[in-house]
This record gives C-alpha cells, sequence and structure tokens, in this order.
C-alpha cells in the first residue's frame, strides 16, 4: 500500500498532458485522411511516452520534497487583518514549477487558495498574505499541499507538509496598540485633538514648575515666585484608581451584523481597547456582560494582569442573543458594585418604546452610579435617507427610514432628560467615540 501511494497515489495529471495528448490524437485523426503522414503519428506518440517517462523518474526518483512552513501568530485579531506567511525552498536538484495550496480554517470559506512559483535548486520564497477573522473562536488550519511539476510539466507530484495547528481568534487587540496615544487627556478628532478644559482640579500635590501660558493663574505659588523671580505654580495630579465597569449587553438586537462582525463583537472591540486606556490612566477597570442572565463578572482592578483577564473573559464570551434583562442587571450592579462608579453600558436600542420599557432601570443605575450609555445608529437607514425616492415605494421606504431615524435622536433626548449620559456613533466610530467621552469625562473630572 505505501508504495502504490508512493508511487501512484501522490501522482496528478497536468493539463499540459491532456494538451499534448489531446493534439497527438488530432494526428491521428488526420493521418487516417492523410496517408502520406505515415508513421509520423507513431513516432510523436512515442516521443510523448518517452517524455512522460522521463518527468516521472525526475520527480519520482531523483526529486526531493520541498520545505514547506507557515508562519502564524499565536492568536489572531478580530475583525482585523492579520499576516500569514509561508516559506518554501526548493531541495531537488534541477528546477520546478509549484503550485502551494493553503488548508484555510472553514471559517473563512474560502476552497480556492494557492499560489504558483518556479523555484530554482535551493532557492527559497516567502509568500506573505493576510486573513481577516469575523468571529472568535478556535481556527483550525490543515496541511500545506504542495503540487510540484519540473519543467516539463506533464505530471505533478503531490507533497503534503505537516502544518496542522489551531489558532484562537481574540477580540480585536490590534487596536490596543493603534489608541495607544490616545491614553493621554486629549480628545480625538478628525482634523487633530483638542486640549479639554478641567472644571476643577485634584487637591493631590505632584510639584512646583515655571509658568508657561496657558496654565491656570489661580495655582501660582507666589512664594516660590518670589524666591525665584519668575512665576512658578503648583500643579495637581489627576485622581486614580476610579472605577470604570464596561457592561457588555449580549441580547439579540446585538446580533446585527456590520462589515461583517456583529454589533456585539464591536462592543467587544471597544470595551478591550477601552480598558487598556482605563488601566494607563490607572483606573480599575472591570467588565459585566449580561442577556437574559447574567454572564461573566470581573471585579474591577489595575493589576498589569487585568488586560489579560479582560482579554480572556472577552474570548469567551458566547450569546444566544435572548431578551436582555435589565431589571437582573440593575439589581446585580447594586449586589456587586458598592462604591460610586463610571458604567459603561454597551447595549442597542431600535425604538423609543424599547427604550421605555428599560428606562426606569437605567434611571435607577444612573441614581447610584455615572451611567454612560452607548448604542449604535443603523447605518442601512441613513444610507436610505440620502437616497432620491424616485416613486411611490421608493417615497414609503425612505419615510419609514427617516422615521426610524428620527427615533434613534429622540432616545438620545429621553436619556438626556433623565440625566443619563449617552453616545449614538456607528459600529466603525465606536471606539473613538467612546475613548474620548472616557477622555472627557476624566479631564472634566466627572467620574
Amino acid at each position: 500500500m505505501k508504495f502504490i501511494k508512493k508511487y501512484i497515489g501522490d501522482l496528478f495529471i497536468t493539463n499540459r498532458f491532456y494538451v499534448v495528448i489531446s493534439a497527438c490524437i488530432c494526428i491521428f485523426i488526420i493521418s487516417f485522411f492523410l496517408p502520406v503522414l505515415g508513421i509520423l503519428p507513431n513516432v510523436l506518440f512515442g516521443i510523448f511516452l518517452t517524455f512522460v517517462a522521463i518527468d516521472y523518474i525526475f520527480l519520482f526518483f531523483f526529486g526531493r520534497k520541498p520545505v514547506a512552513k507557515r508562519i502564524i501568530a499565536e492568536r489572531l485579531s478580530n475583525g482585523d487583518n492579520n499576516k500569514i506567511e509561508i516559506i518554501v525552498r526548493n531541495d531537488s536538484p534541477f528546477t520546478i514549477e509549484i503550485e502551494i495550496i493553503d488548508e484555510l480554517p472553514e471559517q473563512f470559506q474560502i476552497r480556492d487558495w494557492s499560489r504558483k512559483l518556479r523555484l530554482k535548486t535551493k532557492e527559497q520564497h516567502k509568500i506573505v498574505y493576510f486573513l481577516k477573522p469575523l468571529s472568535r473562536g478556535g481556527y483550525q488550519f490543515g496541511n500545506i499541499i504542495l503540487l510540484v511539476k519540473s519543467l516539463l510539466g506533464l505530471l505533478a507530484r503531490k507533497y503534503a507538509s505537516e502544518a496542522e495547528v489551531s489558532v484562537p481568534v481574540y477580540p480585536s487587540f490590534m487596536q490596543l496598540r493603534k489608541y495607544e496615544l490616545l491614553s493621554r487627556a486629549t480628545i480625538q478628532t478628525e482634523s487633530g485633538s483638542k486640549r479639554m478644559r478641567k472644571i476643577g482640579h485634584s487637591m493631590e500635590f505632584e510639584q512646583i514648575k515655571e509658568y508657561v501660558p496657558g496654565d491656570d493663574i489661580r495655582t501660582l505659588n507666589w512664594k516660590a515666585s518670589a524666591r525665584k523671580g519668575g512665576l512658578m505654580i503648583n500643579t495637581f495630579t489627576d485622581e486614580k484608581s476610579q472605577q470604570v465597569y464596561c457592561i457588555i449587553d449580549k441580547g439579540r438586537l446585538m446580533k446585527m451584523p456590520f462589515n461583517g462582525l456583529t454589533l456585539l463583537d464591536h462592543a467587544i472591540n471597544s470595551c478591550l481597547v477601552l480598558s487598556n486606556v482605563c488601566l494607563q490612566k490607572q483606573d480599575r477597570v472591570g467588565v459585566i456582560t449580561f442577556s437574559n442572565k447574567i454572564g461573566s463578572v470581573l471585579a474591577a482592578d489595575r493589576k498589569p494582569i487585568q488586560k489579560e483577564n479582560i482579554l480572556q473573559l472577552l474570548y469567551n464570551q458566547r450569546s444566544e442573543f435572548m431578551e436582555s434583562d435589565f431589571e437582573m442587571l440593575y439589581m446585580q450592579i447594586r449586589n456587586r458594585i458598592k462604591h460610586r462608579s463610571l458604567l459603561i453600558l454597551f447595549t442597542n436600542f431600535e425604538s423609543l418604546s424599547g427604550l421605555n420599557r428599560q428606562i426606569d432601570y437605567l434611571r435607577s443605575i444612573a441614581s447610584h452610579h455615572l451611567l454612560l450609555v452607548i448604542f449604535f445608529e443603523n447605518t442601512e437607514l441613513e444610507k436610505l435617507t440620502d437616497t432620491k425616492a424616485g416613486n411611490i415605494e421608493e417615497v414609503y421606504i425612505k419615510t419609514i427610514a427617516e422615521k426610524f431615524v428620527f427615533e434613534k435622536r429622540l432616545i438620545v433626548k429621553e436619556l438626556m432628560k433623565h440625566g443619563i449620559l449617552s453616545i449614538l456613533t456607528s459600529p466603525q466610530k465606536l471606539t473613538i467615540d467612546t475613548i474620548n467621552k472616557y477622555l472627557e469625562l476624566k479631564v472634566r473630572q466627572a467620574v
């Protein structure tokens, strides 16, 4: 069996083989009508068989298995382009043409990935490509299949390079580096950044420094100024170790897709980045997930390992997308969070009536904590409102779309009326808008 598999099972016939043999058949047919060709068809067919035999001998007796290796990170980032490398080396004593087929995880639904190369003897080549996973979990990569042909190209030999590996896909940790600079107290906008004006300042003294234009003149230290002969001011440190909880709704309204990811995955990615910024600001960060029942709860902390704890917690989130129970959430918050904290709730409301069913619970939470509700614009409806209506049906569709878009604005006003902070944002702007709001609250010392 091993003999058959090695010398026959791995043998593949190429398109060039079929083209040449088809040409030979055509010559045989023509010779039937033109006897003058004589034995020419037989000679050509014999030459063809000779080349096939030579090609087979080169591949199976003189050829050596190419070396192929896949280089991949220990974990992939959800919703981002992850770099994958394949290194191929030709160890055969002759030039080969090679087709590389990488067995990708079934989640990508890619069945035609292949690359073709021509490698001289001992030559090495690196192939780089990118994969964008759209769901968290384990991704199983298979072997690297190599179809090797000599320069004759009549036959091909299959090699399988052992490269099976299971790689977990975590929430978008690549965004941590992207938003690393956002940990300073500035608000990021498309046109640049602006520094927020503080409403007050903490009373924790840090140092005395020289006055520069823009400093608060109310903090002038007159004694130090007299001794120095120039204006000196007192500086104070921002308050630290404040509690911030990211609360993620895993209910059915968070199942809506956007750019391949669900709103839940967008919220999870944003939560991870925000947690990293909070830890850099030396605040204590915790995470709570819920749907029809309480999910995972991670107590607020600022230890160095907290970021990894949050990453592992978010990676393991699974949801059946049931109806969210805000009454249960309120009871859990009252029992678990004893000190006034900033609660950042990632959820979604599609209608004003949906908000009204939960507004009493949100008001109760806001009476004990600083509550920030983040929900999503329906970008598809936004596109419909911008299109021109050409008939009665399109007018009706556009009117209904404008009605739902307007309701989203009413939800913001309704939350504001009850003293609840809110952000209405599109999924692609979720992370930047959330971080900006946190930094604004931090600078204004509203937390």
